[in-house]
């Protein structure tokens, strides 16, 4: 299993973003991703990231696509993967219809069928190829061309059966989040698996993102994540996962505690078939930097 930092850049300048880059090729791991917020322009900071930090890959967890033509998306990406020397990997999603219809103005109507008409334009354009596209969401005509960049890895935020269809079908695979190691091993990895199989295309990728914090106070990191992003637990997809899971909130997928019990939960998630983990450490500056370094010293390990 590979590891990676998760970066959600809420309240960083560029330099501490690209600070956090560097940590986690200090540290040995395999990637760093960040979040796509209504801050930082994430595939912008990635390119600036790369030119201060070799050696280490970088993603999005993730680009929402309603407000991003894929023609437009197309060319931000394949500058950033000519930018990072193609190291990059572009996971997208749709969000959520809070989020969509009410910041950004667009209808959320038919998720799964707009982000299988997204794939069916995204990812010829990422190969080069001239798009001709007419569906029931969004249309094209075009082609980008980036000398140098190769096409880059597209995961897509599936958590559901539908979602989780098109990923296995149209991408390479899946990134994650409030996801415990039981629905990776249950529910996400078999549906995915099933799908890539059945289109023909290779195993995917199975990226869960994780918040952790090596912790005396494990119940203070998960106060503090119900209290900072516990309205998370209302957006449909959120929720359906959550009840698929038993849980009543996001706040019960944090992985905290001593060494050992937040180790033992790593582990668990490699044994549940997790192919990358990407974790956001929690707490102060010494409990963030603890779990930093128990996720690099298990990384050889995984």
């Amino acid at each position: 299993m590979r590891t990676g930092l998760y970066i959600s850049g809420v309240g960083l300048s560029l330099d501490a973003m690209i600070g956090q880059v560097r940590a986690a090729a200090e540290a040995g791991l395999d990637s760093a991703f960040f979040s796509q917020l209504t801050s930082w322009d994430v595939l912008t900071v990635l390119a600036l990231s790369a030119q201060h930090v070799p050696g280490v890959d970088l993603g999005t967890a993730v680009v929402q696509t309603y407000p991003r033509h894929p023609l437009a998306l197309a060319g931000q990406a394949l500058t950033a993967q000519a930018a990072t020397g193609n190291r990059l990997t572009l996971g997208i999603g749709p969000s959520h219809q809070q989020i969509i219809e009410g910041q950004f103005g667009h209808s959320y109507d038919r998720p799964a069928r707009h982000i299988r008409e997204y794939l069916s334009v995204l990812r010829p354009l990422l190969r080069g190829e001239h798009v001709e596209y007419r569906g029931q969401t969004l249309s094209a005509a075009g082609q980008v061309a980036v000398p140098g960049a190769e096409p880059p890895s597209v995961l897509i935020s599936a958590l559901g059966p539908v979602m989780l269809r098109v990923a296995g079908e149209l991408a390479d695979g899946t990134v994650t989040v409030w996801t415990g190691p039981e629905a990776i091993a249950g529910h996400i990895g078999p549906a995915i698996t099933r799908a890539a199989s059945e289109a023909g295309r290779p195993a995917p990728r199975i990226v869960a993102t994780v918040l952790a914090s090596v912790t005396a106070d494990p119940d203070g990191a998960r106060r503090q994540v119900d209290e900072q992003v516990g309205f998370a637990a209302r957006f449909p997809s959120y929720r359906a996962l959550l009840d698929r899971q038993g849980m009543s909130g996001v706040h019960e997928t944090v992985v905290a505690g001593d060494e050992t019990a937040v180790a033992r939960a790593f582990r668990q998630y490699a044994e549940a078939g997790a192919t990358e983990l990407l974790v956001s450490p929690l707490g102060g500056e010494r409990e963030q930097a603890r779990t930093l370094e128990l996720l690099a010293s298990l990384r050889d390990e995984t």
